[in-house]
């Protein structure tokens, strides 16, 4: 363990941690992408169950990685120490470039999407609403960390609301809306391996953020016993309220006004509160959204900011250029460039299954990671372990691998975009390497 970390985290700060890590903008927007794949309400409730327990066997797996190199750096750090700095570099490089900048132009999205439902916009302002959207969110983190911290904090709060309130009273509703529990694909078409592939590649947008939850094993009481338990619980409950909330959805309108519906959510708060109760949810999920942009924008700067000062990056200046209060600025400013030019070229689901893609390229290097140093480095000193070994990492693993396998061969122009993007990243690392040796 790193010399004085603070070990001051009990179980229920953990478990507060996980849920609000994870609970964000998907749970509101990915049913319209999910209906569309799956066809019907069992299949599409299904795909959400599984893709709970799925995120929390690879939650449990990761936090023993996080547990065993408590140091900052996440993803990329577990990745460097079990591959080397080649492939560090790249999850590094995947998350400055593709990851972040690609969370920050979904949640851009769909916020765009909320101002027009209230006010009516129309289709020509969205692009210029995003953007407005990611360049305020970019002053705010300018004015320094505290400041992104206090927004992150009251959207937090606020964006519980919606979610209860559309539980709630959607499941005192008794509709006319008729709901078969049964998982098959129904009149679609579509195979149901390459529905439950594309159903869960969209699930794990909405899930994502469980990869951060291990990144407290180090400071908490006692991690052996209340990590893997927050992780189950609060994994647990977080699916549970997806399945509430996405039930609601269904038994509140026929699943054909749900396909491809991006504003499903406010359709259903509208039906259930009436139109001025269904603008007051409407203000509530848009300032959750808010939140989830400040969330990606505030720790995304930070990450090319870091790979720079280890001049893994060329123009280590630029990178590293920070405003008086201390943030890296310009990281966050070339962030939100490249996420500009995603919503210029991009819907949302294209856009989130790509960067859903990407990372879980690297999400089940980090699986395979615990196999690794389990066999290569026995007496590493780890505070936590997954249980059930090695089931659950297993389960994490092959799941993660049939996802990404599904999508290069349902939508391989997407899986094959990420992938060179990615793989971009080469002669980056190159370059840099042929440099330090001069």
């Amino acid at each position: 363990m790193e010399k004085g970390m603070n070990k001051g985290i009990g179980f229920f700060s953990a478990l507060a941690l996980v849920m609000g890590t994870v609970i964000g903008s998907g749970v509101f927007f990915k049913i319209s992408n999910i209906t569309e794949v799956t066809g019907t309400p069992g299949m599409t409730l299904f795909v959400w169950l599984l893709g709970g327990l799925i995120t929390i066997c690879a939650g449990l797996t990761v936090a023993e990685l996080a547990a065993a190199i408590p140091r900052n750096g996440g993803l990329t750090t577990y990745i460097e120490y079990t591959y080397g700095k080649f492939f560090g570099f790249l999850a590094g490089w995947a998350q400055s470039f593709i990851y972040f900048p690609a969370m920050i132009a979904a949640q851009s999205i769909v916020f765009s999407q909320q101002i027009d439902n209230l006010f009516h916009i129309g289709k020509g302002w969205l692009f210029p609403v995003a953007v407005i959207a990611m360049v305020s969110i970019l002053l705010i983190n300018c004015l320094g960390s505290k400041a992104g911290g206090i927004l992150q904090s009251v959207t937090l709060v606020v964006k519980l609301i919606p979610i209860i309130a559309i539980v709630v009273f959607g499941l005192m509703q008794t509709g006319d809306v008729q709901v078969s529990l049964i998982p098959t694909t129904g009149d679609t078409g579509i195979n149901f391996f390459v529905a439950l592939g594309a159903g869960l590649l969209a699930t794990m947008f909405a899930y994502d953020g469980w990869i951060h939850v291990g990144n407290i094993a180090g400071e908490m009481k006692n991690p052996k016993r209340d990590l893997p338990l927050a992780i189950t619980l609060g994994l647990g409950l977080v699916t549970v309220i997806y399945l509430l909330v996405n039930a609601t959805f269904l038994f509140t309108s026929p699943i054909d006004e749900l396909k491809g519906n991006l504003n499903a959510a406010t359709d259903t708060a509208g039906i259930l509160f009436g139109q001025s109760g269904g603008k007051l949810i409407t203000i509530g999920i848009m300032v959750s959204v808010y939140g989830a942009l400040n969330g990606y924008t505030m720790t995304g700067m930070r990450v090319p900011e870091a790979m720079a000062k280890q001049n893994l990056l060329p123009f280590k200046n630029v990178f590293t250029k920070l405003t008086k209060s201390g943030a890296p600025w310009m990281s966050g400013l070339i962030q939100v460039v490249i996420a500009v030019i995603m919503v210029s070229r991009g819907a949302f689901d294209s856009i989130t299954n790509m960067l859903v893609f990407v990372i879980w390229a690297f999400y089940c290097m980090a699986f395979y990671a615990v196999f690794v140093l389990r066999k290569k480095e026995k007496e590493l000193v780890r505070p936590y372990k997954v249980p059930m070994y090695p089931i659950i990492p297993m389960i994490a693993l092959l799941a993660g691998l049939f996802v990404m396998l599904n999508t290069l061969f349902t939508q391989f122009g997407l899986a094959i975009t990420g992938t060179i993007i990615t793989l971009l990243g080469i002669p980056i690392y190159l370059y840099q390497k042929k440099k330090e040796q001069y």
